[in-house]
């Protein structure tokens, strides 16, 4: 594993030859280590010695030590990121050692040589079609100086054999390796950059689909503002009313200012006391309102489902008229989950929007909260017109509404659904026309006391 982590760590950038480097830096390395051994092993031998003149001799020794220098050469530049100068590099020593070799030797004796096809094969696949072609009329041009070299051997003997037909087969077969390996090059270039083409797309591709979820994102956080801020437009009327309450209240003392200073400092007490508890009711009112209209970063805490049920009671009251019966039942076992304490008010406000516009003419609202095993479940029902099933099979569809333009957004629904998903529950709808509507929310019952989070202000 680490010779071949060795190998791929060249610092070249065409994906190609950095797919062939480390194919290539091992032939080099098998070239420049067994060449020299190859010829020791045959020098050793009387027989090999015996078989070659003394120039042939000479000429062979020349070549295998230019071609063994040329391979450590050729690896260095593969080493140093020059991936095509170094195979240019062995192959043109290959070719003009060839040359020599086959001048001085002669065709006949080298027939068997394998380096040629290596040749070929190495150009073609390294360097490509262009030298694949090149290198074989060059091999073709060497074979003609072996073919003279064959002469010139012959001619002192009288009888000269040009076994034409011979030499032209070897022609014709190395033809044939060529076209072969031309095609397959072609093939495998096209596969290749059709890949890479492929790659780039998808590159593209997966930029633009994380552009497309940020300003998705973006623009839901966006949308979920626009509806809480609508839900407070609905509640506008109802707080007014609760202030109207209050201010009530602080006028009644400040009418009893002086009876009450007459029956002393003590009555005096009690009065401002009362003034101080209807403004701290009035301060509530108006925080609560802030809270629920501001634009806040989503913050997960642990609390009490039934107690945040019962602090929007007031509110949820306030959306419906007279003719509307609203009951909220949240008694039971301590109902703790964790989710952004504003979105389940929101959650909450939203179906009761919803539930007031499909009573025009009054009924009743009710919310059950109850703990089912590890669950805490929460129904709304009201008992209005009902949804017909292909409405109710899109009820949770973002920008769905059979509202008229302008009185409503379809997302109230949709952003139901995504803060239930968000923090681990499920949803249902169940609704039939003239037979109301029941919406169902389940969350995971989480343990631990209740731990009011801290939202944060967003400018």
């Amino acid at each position: 594993m680490k010779i071949r982590a060795w190998l791929e760590g060249v610092p070249v950038a065409d994906p190609v030859e950095r797919r062939n480097a480390p194919l290539v830096q091992a032939i080099l390395l098998a070239m420049g280590v067994l060449m020299p051994l190859n010829k020791i092993v045959h020098l050793y031998f009387a027989s090999f010695r015996a078989s070659l003149s003394a120039p042939g001799l000479v000429a062979d020794m020349i070549t295998d030590v230019v071609m063994t220098a040329a391979a450590w050469a050729g690896l260095i530049l593969i080493r140093r990121g020059q991936f095509r100068r170094g195979v240019i590099l062995y192959l043109g020593v290959m070719l003009g050692c060839a040359a020599f070799a086959y001048a001085s030797i002669g065709l006949e004796r080298l027939s068997n040589d394998p380096f040629p096809l290596l040749m070929l094969g190495m150009g073609g696949l390294m360097l490509g079609r262009r030298s694949l072609w090149t290198i074989y009329a060059a091999l073709m041009g060497v074979f003609c100086l072996g073919t003279l070299g064959d002469v010139l051997q012959q001619w002192p003997h009288g009888a000269i054999d040009w076994q034409v037909g011979r030499k032209v087969s070897m022609a014709m077969s190395y033809a044939v390796v060529a076209i072969v390996l031309d095609r397959t090059i072609a093939a495998l270039r096209d596969s290749l950059a059709e890949s890479n083409a492929r790659g780039a797309e998808l590159a593209r591709s997966n930029t633009l689909l994380q552009a497309e979820m940020a300003e998705r994102e973006r623009a839901q956080s966006q949308l979920v503002h626009a509806q809480k801020m609508e839900a407070a437009g609905h509640l506008a009327s109802g707080v007014a009313h609760d202030f109207d309450n209050v201010l009530n209240v602080v006028l009644g003392y400040a009418k009893r200012r002086e009876r009450d200073a007459d029956k002393g400092t003590d009555a005096l007490l009690a009065s401002m006391e009362g003034v101080e508890v209807a403004a701290r009711r009035a301060l509530s009112i108006s925080r609560k309102l802030l809270d629920f209209s501001g634009k806040r970063v989503i913050q997960c805490e642990h609390f009490d489902a039934g107690d945040a049920l019962r602090d929007v009671a007031p509110m949820l009251r306030q959306i419906f008229d007279g003719t509307v019966r609203v009951r909220i039942d949240a008694q039971g076992c301590p109902a703790t989950v964790a989710m952004d304490r504003a979105q389940f008010e929101l959650m909450l406000l939203n179906v009761a929007a919803n539930a007031r516009d499909a009573m025009p003419t009054g009924g009743a609202f009710d919310v059950v909260l109850r703990c089912r095993g590890d669950e805490v479940e929460l129904c709304m029902v009201d008992d209005g017109c009902g949804m017909a099933t292909d409405v109710r099979d899109r009820a949770f569809d973002p920008f769905f509404t059979t509202k008229p333009a302008g009185r409503g957004t379809g997302l109230g629904l949709a952003t139901l659904r995504d803060t239930v998903v968000a923090a681990g529950g499920s949803v249902w709808v169940d609704s039939a026309p003239g037979n109301g509507t029941r919406i169902g929310v389940r969350l995971p019952m989480v343990s631990g006391q209740p731990q009011s989070g801290v939202s944060e202000k967003v400018a």
